[in-house]
C-alpha cells in the first residue's frame, strides 16, 4: 500500500509539474464553463432583424407589422415599400427573414381574394431561421385567424359559433423537457462533457508515452511489477481530479441559474463509468504508442468529432451506419444518451441501463487490451534485467 501511495504521490508531482497539461486539464473545463455559459445564457434567441416590404400601405399591413414587433423573437429592422437593394440590405441588416405583404391586400382580403404574403427566409444560419419563420408563421396565423373570425362576426355569426364555425376542431401543442426551448439547457452540458472527455483522453495520452519516451518506465517496473497497480496509478488521480471538475460544473448549474437538480446522484455514478472508460482508451493509447505527440495525436483525432458523432445534436439514426458504428464505440456518445434521459427528460434510472452497460463494455474491453500489453511491456523489461 506504501509502494501504491508514493506512486500515486508521484504521478500527482508529474502532472502539476508540466505545465501545459495542468493548465489544460483544469483551466478548458473552467474556461469552457464560464465562457459558453455566459455565450448561451440568454437561453433562446430574441429581436431577431427582419425586414419587412409593404407594398399595402394599408390598416391591415400596419397591424401585421405591429404583431410582429410585438413578438419577442422578431424585430423590424428596416421598412419599406418597394424591394430596391433588398439583397444587400438583408446583409447589412443581417435580416433573418424579409416579409412582402403585396399590393392590395387589405382589399383583397376583404373580398376573399385570397391574398399571398411572401416570406423569404434567410437559411445562412438555420437556427436563426427557424426561430424567426416559426415566429412569423404564428405571428401572420393569428392575424389570419383574427381577421376571419371578424369577418364571420361582420356577416352576424353568433359569438357561440364564431370559433366552431372558423375553426372545426382544435389542435393542442404541448412542450416536454426544456419547455422554454432554453439553447443553454440543450447544448451546455453537453459541451462541458466533450470537454471533460478531451482534458482526460490528453492527459492519460502522456501517462506512459513519456515514461517509455523518457526512460522512466524501469523506475516503475522496479516498484512495482503488477501490471494492474501501474494502470490504477496511472488512472486513479485523474479520477479524482474528474471529481473536482464535476463538482465545478455542479456549481457553474447554480451559477448559471440552470434547473438541474433531478437525478444528479445516479447522474453522478453515470459519470464516473464514463470517466473510467475514457480513462482506460487513454491508458491503451498510451501504452501502445510509445511515444508523447503521436499519442496525443491520436486521441484528439478521437475525441475531437466525438460531439458530432455523439447523436446529441443530430440524430445518431439519420446517419449512416458505419457512422453509427464508429459514434458507439466513442463512451460520450452513451453518456449524453444517459444525461439527456435523466436531467432533461427526467427518465427513470433504468432506462440509463443499456447505455451505461455498452460504457461499461468499452472500459472493460480498453481495460483488458490495456493489462495484456502492459503485461508484456513489463515483462520485457524483467526479462532484460536477468
Amino acid at each position: 500500500m506504501k509502494t501504491f501511495l508514493n506512486l500515486i504521490k508521484r504521478e500527482f508531482g508529474l502532472f502539476w509539474s508540466n505545465k501545459v497539461l495542468r493548465i489544460l486539464f483544469i483551466g478548458a473545463p473552467l474556461m469552457y464553463g464560464v465562457l459558453l455559459g455566459y455565450v448561451y445564457s440568454k437561453g433562446k434567441v430574441t429581436d431577431l432583424p427582419i425586414i419587412v416590404v409593404d407594398y399595402d400601405q394599408s390598416a391591415l399591413s400596419r397591424k401585421a407589422i405591429e404583431m410582429m414587433n410585438d413578438n419577442e423573437v422578431l424585430s423590424v429592422a428596416r421598412l419599406q415599400f418597394d424591394e430596391t437593394n433588398l439583397n444587400r440590405l438583408m446583409i447589412e441588416k443581417d435580416a433573418t427573414c424579409v416579409v412582402i405583404i403585396p399590393k392590395d391586400f387589405e382589399k383583397d382580403v376583404l373580398t376573399k381574394r385570397y391574398p399571398e404574403v411572401t416570406t423569404i427566409v434567410n437559411t445562412a444560419n438555420v437556427l436563426t431561421a427557424n426561430y424567426s419563420s416559426s415566429a412569423l408563421q404564428l405571428v401572420l396565423g393569428t392575424l389570419k385567424a383574427g381577421t376571419q373570425v371578424e369577418t364571420l362576426r361582420k356577416q352576424g355569426v353568433p359569438e357561440n359559433l364564431l370559433m366552431s364555425q372558423y375553426e372545426p376542431f382544435k389542435t393542442t401543442f404541448i412542450k416536454k423537457n426544456n419547455r422554454s426551448t432554453n439553447y443553454m439547457y440543450f447544448l451546455w452540458p453537453g459541451v462541458l462533457a466533450t470537454v471533460l472527455q478531451q482534458v482526460l483522453l490528453l492527459g492519460l495520452a502522456l501517462s506512459f508515452a513519456s515514461e517509455f519516451e523518457n526512460g522512466t518506465f524501469k523506475y516503475l517496473v522496479n516498484k512495482s511489477r503488477s501490471a494492474f497497480m501501474l494502470i490504477l496509478v496511472k488512472i486513479v488521480p485523474y479520477l479524482i481530479m474528474s471529481f473536482g471538475i464535476w463538482l465545478m460544473y455542479w456549481g457553474f448549474t447554480k451559477w448559471f441559474r440552470i434547473p438541474f437538480y433531478e437525478n444528479i446522484f445516479p447522474l453522478t455514478l453515470i459519470a464516473g463509468v464514463f470517466v473510467i472508460s475514457v480513462c482506460f482508451i487513454g491508458i491503451l493509447v498510451s501504452i501502445l504508442v510509445p511515444n508523447q505527440l503521436k499519442a496525443t495525436e491520436i486521441l484528439m483525432v478521437i475525441a475531437t468529432p466525438s460531439f458530432i458523432l455523439s447523436g446529441f445534436t443530430w440524430p445518431l439514426s439519420q446517419m449512416p451506419a458505419w457512422v453509427q458504428y464508429i459514434a458507439n464505440i466513442i463512451p460520450l456518445t452513451h453518456f449524453l444518451r444517459a444525461f439527456r434521459i435523466l436531467i432533461i427528460e427526467k427518465g427513470a434510472v433504468d432506462l440509463t441501463y443499456p447505455y451505461v452497460i455498452k460504457m461499461i463494455i468499452i472500459g472493460t474491453v480498453s481495460a483488458i487490451a490495456s493489462y495484456i500489453v502492459l503485461f508484456y511491456k513489463v515483462r520485457k523489461i524483467k526479462r532484460e534485467e536477468l
